[in-house]
């Protein structure tokens, strides 16, 4: 018997294992439904997208989108120790200051933005920016980029020309501008949450780590847990816990574990055979994600990373931890307003200097470069709901992206952004034909007609357990389980509405805090 059973080793399970076993005395279970994290392209910075469709990602997809002409998109996550941030683009950002307040508004007492800065500050050792908004000497380290493409150096000069100021710190005082994304590599490496906080405490007695387990129910009397059943090497496992159990398994494997074990909507459960434990209506529904779509251009000069792979790079990388194998790809962004009405920027930027398009499958001939205009706080919003009661089978997807018409206006507007950029002088010595969507879309129609045709996920759901007091949440503000006892969701599931960035450092730091809560309960 173990005092907690950790269920998911990624951004926030990793976290936890590490901040409950600081205690000698406490005993931690940790389980991961995939393999260790021993793959090279995981640890080389630029061999992210290679992980898309392998061993190490779930490779969900979901249902037919019907304001996307139903396509049915692809979305990748993490199924290895550290989950998706052993396989994402390592781009660290927080977040606007105005989304913790908001928490705060919607009754979550403890998660306004000077509550949680503290645990952002405790999280990250800051190599390069020294100031109040920064922490040194935590577990994950926190840097500029090594080597940085002429082209996106290209971009942050072009959005300067147009006007937007130039930020070297999106997760200080103020979010708008344009700059270069810092990354969590140390080293010239992907630097992990697994290799962060996971690995370094390894040898902890009052530690076992677990891989390929699944696990398929959370068992409970009345409505006490009291253990958990998991799937390994082709049988069935049960293990008793003395304290709690902590669900990490992330916006889809969480709710989908809650409704197996018999906690959601009571109707769909009974339908599904599934005996319930609490009524909770609210599980796996309010998901949110960020969409994205790329606006690509021809480069005229071999500058760009199709040439990251040559021998002599692969040499530099080897040797020195240098060079265009250090990229994170989307090296450069930013933050803008669609219209000077708005009180929080509703639209970032991604800019990779290559040809990045259907998430790097498609890789097409020459030098190019891509910019990327992502919706920040869409009014869609979409659930996660059993297929069967079959807890190896893939959970119905359903986002209901562009569901709502204001989201498909502000990605229009970054379509129309991404043309004027890429007009700035500073692209006059790179700047080719626009490649996608091309110069025959061009109306407000035929712009809206390529977005429903090319808009993909940026890998951001989140919202599917959240936080909150009303009849739709599904924990408190201490991230308990609703209804149940010896139960808590810590993971960007328990978010009540997303985040203005990149959601991998939220998730560490809801794990960080989530640690405080369970040693002070």
């Amino acid at each position: 018997m173990y005092d907690y059973v950790i269920i998911g080793a990624g951004s926030a399970g990793c976290v936890l294992a590490n901040r409950l076993t600081e205690d000698p005395k406490t005993t931690v279970l940790l389980l991961e439904a995939g393999n260790p994290d021993q793959k090279q392209n995981i640890h080389i910075p630029a061999g992210f997208s290679k992980l898309f469709k392998t061993e190490y990602d779930w490779a969900y997809y979901t249902e037919k989108q019907p304001y996307l002409n139903n396509r049915r998109l692809y979305w990748p996550r993490g199924k290895v120790l550290g989950g998706s941030s052993s396989i994402n683009a390592m781009i660290y950002i927080r977040g606007n200051w105005r989304d913790y307040d908001h928490w705060h508004d919607l009754d979550n007492q403890g998660w306004s933005a000077k509550e949680v800065l503290q645990y952002f500050i405790k999280t990250e050792n800051q190599n390069i920016l020294k100031n109040d908004y920064h922490g040194v000497g935590g577990p994950l380290n926190v840097t500029n980029l090594r080597c940085i493409n002429l082209l996106s150096r290209a971009f942050v000069e072009a959005g300067i020309e147009a006007g937007l100021p130039f930020n070297q710190d999106f997760n200080g005082a103020e979010q708008e501008g344009v700059g270069f994304y810092q990354v969590t590599q140390k080293n010239g490496k992907r630097h992990s949450v697994a290799t962060a906080y996971l690995k370094p405490v390894l040898p902890r007695p009052n530690l076992t780590v677990q891989t390929n387990a699944q696990v398929t129910k959370i068992n409970f009397s009345g409505t006490q847990v009291i253990g958990i059943t998991y799937f390994h090497q082709d049988s069935f496992h049960q293990i008793q816990v003395a304290k709690e159990v902590i669900l990490s398994g992330g916006t889809i494997n969480s709710p989908q574990l809650l409704m197996l074990s018999g906690i959601g909507d009571a109707e769909q459960l009974k339908s599904l055979g599934i005996p319930v434990v609490v009524d909770l209506p609210g599980v796996g529904k309010n998901l949110q994600d960020h969409l994205t779509l790329p606006i690509a251009y021809k480069c005229t000069k071999p500058v760009s990373l199709a040439n990251a792979e040559t021998f002599d790079n692969v040499l530099k990388y080897l040797l020195f931890k240098n060079g265009p194998l250090t990229t994170n790809v989307a090296e450069a962004g930013g933050f803008v307003k669609t219209r000077p009405d708005l009180k929080i920027h509703d639209l970032q930027f991604h800019f990779a200097p290559v040809y990045f398009l259907n998430h790097g499958f498609t890789r097409p001939d020459g030098h190019g470069f891509t910019f990327a205009p992502t919706l920040l706080y869409p009014q869609s919003k979409g659930s996660i709901t059993l297929r069967s009661n079959n807890p190896l089978e893939a959970p119905v997807i359903q986002p209901n992206y562009l569901e709502k018409e204001a989201d498909l206006e502000v990605l229009v507007a970054g379509v129309k952004l991404s043309r004027r950029l890429v007009q700035m002088k500073a692209f006059d010595a790179f700047r080719g034909e626009e490649f996608v969507p091309g110069l025959q879309v061009q109306d407000n129609e035929e712009i809206r007609a390529y977005i429903r045709n090319t808009v993909e996920t940026l890998y951001h759901p989140v919202g599917t357990c959240k936080m909150g007091n009303d009849e739709m949440s599904v924990v408190n503000s201490q991230l308990q389980v609703h209804g149940v006892q010896g139960l808590r969701v810590v993971d960007a599931s328990i978010m009540p509405t997303i985040v203005g960035g990149n959601t991998n450092a939220p998730t560490i730091m809801i794990a960080e805090k989530a640690a405080d809560l369970i040693k002070n309960c």
